[in-house]
């Protein structure tokens, strides 16, 4: 087994605001990340010049002439697909000098217990893929609190019941977000193409997939009501709250998706109905942080994302408070 560091990257296509997009660059590069490339979903003046002077970081305009050059069709309609192409595109054209690359998005940051590049060096060689496990941010406090997924077994619903007690049994181990995590992958592998959580290859899916252990992928999957509910509509139709995915029991067990439940909330009584939907899932209320610490599914991470922009980009605007 090798212990030196390995050299990671990651790719992602992004459509944030600019502080969004520069505090996730910064944070990375300040974890060890060797390489960063960012294909702009969307034009970002304000952070595109900042990020390209960076010597670790490579840019991409995902404008129509991008699109017509490498689609027929041109840009795809699902925001998923034009994520996976420009992933598979990097890892098979942009990884020279890396010995890893993962495939994010701007709200999940790497956290390490000790350094990435070692733990990535450490794994056998037969690794030939490494998956890192997400926490959810809780929403609206200070920004250091997360919970841990439900594991899966014959507790997990009464645990469920007990930290969410409405919602409980209607969530995926207590997440709005996905619980699967992201893929790192070593280059090389023949005919790889990424799906969002995912690498299928010539040697079957996810080949050699190691765990990343002390490894977490923090999500912030909204930083308050007003980010969450702005964000709901899309989520429910295109993202990860819409209706094709499946529920976590069978439907011939009572399961209903995310979708049907949020919709019948918004049905009746409405936005106060999402409100406390909200308040009991997401919300940094001192309640939830006690009833996560009861059950050992509270974790802090203080990410300090403004002070790592500042170091990184330092002509960027005024210390956001």
């Amino acid at each position: 087994m090798r212990t030196s560091a390995d050299r990671w990257g990651i790719v992602a296509t992004v459509k944030a605001p600019a502080a969004d997009i520069l505090n996730w660059a910064a944070y990375h590069i300040e974890a060890g990340a060797h390489r960063l490339f960012i294909y702009l979903d969307a034009p970002c003046p304000e952070a595109r010049d900042l990020l390209a002077r960076h010597p670790k970081i490579r840019i991409f305009d995902c404008d129509e002439a991008y699109w017509a050059q490498r689609r027929k069709g041109g840009k795809p309609e699902k925001h998923q697909v034009r994520q996976t192409m420009n992933a598979t595109r990097a890892y098979r054209r942009q990884t020279k000098g890396l010995d890893w690359l993962i495939h994010m998005d701007v709200d999940e940051f790497l956290w390490s217990e000790t350094d990435l590049g070692e733990v990535l060096g450490a794994l056998p060689e037969t690794a030939h893929c490494a998956r890192a496990y997400p926490i959810e941010a809780l929403a609206g406090g200070d920004g250091t609190a997360f919970k841990s997924h439900i594991a899966a077994g014959a507790n997990q619903l009464s645990i469920a019941e007990r930290v969410y007690p409405t919602y409980g049994e209607y969530l995926s181990g207590g997440f709005l977000s996905h619980s699967q995590g992201k893929l790192f992958v070593r280059p090389g592998l023949e005919q790889a193409q990424f799906r969002i959580h995912n690498i299928y290859t010539e040697q079957g899916e996810n080949p050699g997939q190691a765990i990343l252990n002390g490894v977490d992928l923090c999500h912030l999957h909204a930083a308050d009501w007003d980010a969450w509910i702005a964000h709901y509509r899309y989520r429910l139709e295109k993202g990860a709250y819409r209706s094709e995915l499946k529920p976590i029991r069978p439907r011939h067990q009572g399961g209903v998706t995310l979708h049907d439940l949020l919709s019948a909330i918004e049905e009746d009584p409405g936005t106060a109905g999402l409100k406390a939907f909200f308040e009991e899932v997401c919300a940094d209320t001192p309640a939830l942080r006690a009833r996560l610490q009861a059950e050992g599914l509270l974790c802090l991470r203080d990410l300090q994302l403004e002070d790592k922009r500042q170091k990184q980009f330092p002509e960027f605007g005024q210390r956001l408070f």
